[in-house]
């Protein structure tokens, strides 16, 4: 069974971690250090979800969007829609049938050329409440001076910071999928709609199979190759397109905004913006993308989600080292 994982671009959680501290004033460059110690450098890859392919359609609204926000999104038609699925973690060659999250980056291109960013995770949680919590979970998994991690003290940093438990919790009590497209994305984070006369709605969002989640069986599990997920999303787009529709979960005034390590209630209203089609897949279309969630469009605003915040930061770091062939 595979059981280490490692993320940069969206999270991170480990079967092995260690109690360490926690930092004030975090950057991105805290991060984007602390990733190639733990993953390694590997000169032009993506820091985090290092392993991916990718994919393009295209995304068609429905109204329900003009009820909460003017955005151009949900009224300008047809986007075009570049993506990325990937596996978790700085490793260019992971296991694609480890017990981790599965990725998605999409960048949506409106009809007037204005662009909207989604970057999702199989998990509905991120594993820790802050950029504090974060990077002291990625610097536990640091091995000391004899090369090891000291698993005693698991259960140690996990007590002081319950905020790790969530997505640790959930992946182990999920396969991962059979497919990039058999499962569901989450957005992790809060966002606002904002419709013409201001008033701000806060959501979620999620990317939904039309044909239902797929997950791996624990035989699969321990039988697949290494390598098998962009083959067998060529193979299923050779069937026509494959569709998921983009939901967004609407928030109480009571529904924190700013931890994204928590899950709001499942009473939450839930409504469909669109359809996002996948069409073909194989290039390499999507790989100079930078899939910063912080890019918007008119009607959509961040939260004050400081795990949102520091992704733009760190996102522009790996974006910069990628394109120098660093």
């Amino acid at each position: 069974m595979h059981y280490k994982w490692l993320s940069t671009s969206v999270c991170l959680v480990s079967l092995i971690t260690v109690s360490g501290p926690l930092h004030a004033d975090v950057t991105g460059h805290d991060f984007i250090d602390v990733f190639e110690k733990l993953a390694g450098k590997h000169p032009g890859v993506r820091k985090g979800h290092a392993k991916g392919v990718c994919a393009i359609g295209e995304f068609m609204p429905t109204e329900v969007g003009r009820r909460y926000s003017d955005s151009p999104l949900f009224s300008s038609g047809k986007s075009a829609a570049s993506i990325r699925f990937s596996m978790a973690g700085g490793n260019p060659h992971a296991s694609e049938t480890a017990r981790s999250p599965r990725g998605i980056g999409v960048k949506l291109t409106m009809a007037d050329g204005s662009v909207h960013n989604l970057a999702g995770l199989t998990t509905p949680v991120f594993p820790g409440k802050s950029p504090e919590v974060f990077l002291g979970l990625l610097e536990t998994l640091l091995p000391n001076e004899q090369g090891k991690v000291d698993g005693s003290q698991i259960m140690q940093y996990r007590h002081d910071h319950p905020s790790t438990l969530p997505q640790f919790n959930w992946l182990q009590a999920h396969n991962p999928p059979s497919a990039y497209t058999s499962v569901n994305y989450h957005g992790i984070h809060a966002f606002y709609f904002v419709d013409g006369q201001g008033k701000k709605t806060k959501f979620k969002w999620r990317l939904v199979p039309k044909e239902g989640e797929v997950l791996l069986t624990d035989a699969q599990m321990e039988q697949l190759p290494d390598t098998f997920l962009a083959n067998k999303l060529e193979q299923q787009l050779l069937q026509g397109p494959i569709n998921y529709e983009l939901e967004a979960v609407i928030g109480h005034e009571e529904d924190e905004t700013n931890n994204p390590s928590l899950m709001w209630p499942d009473s939450r209203e839930v409504v469909t913006l669109g359809t996002l089609s996948i069409r073909d897949s194989g290039d390499v279309s999507c790989e100079p993308i930078n899939f910063d969630p912080n890019r918007l469009a008119k009607g959509i605003e961040p939260s004050d989600d400081p795990v949102l915040k520091i992704r733009s930061t760190a996102y522009a770091i790996s974006f910069g080292k990628r394109l120098s062939g660093q």
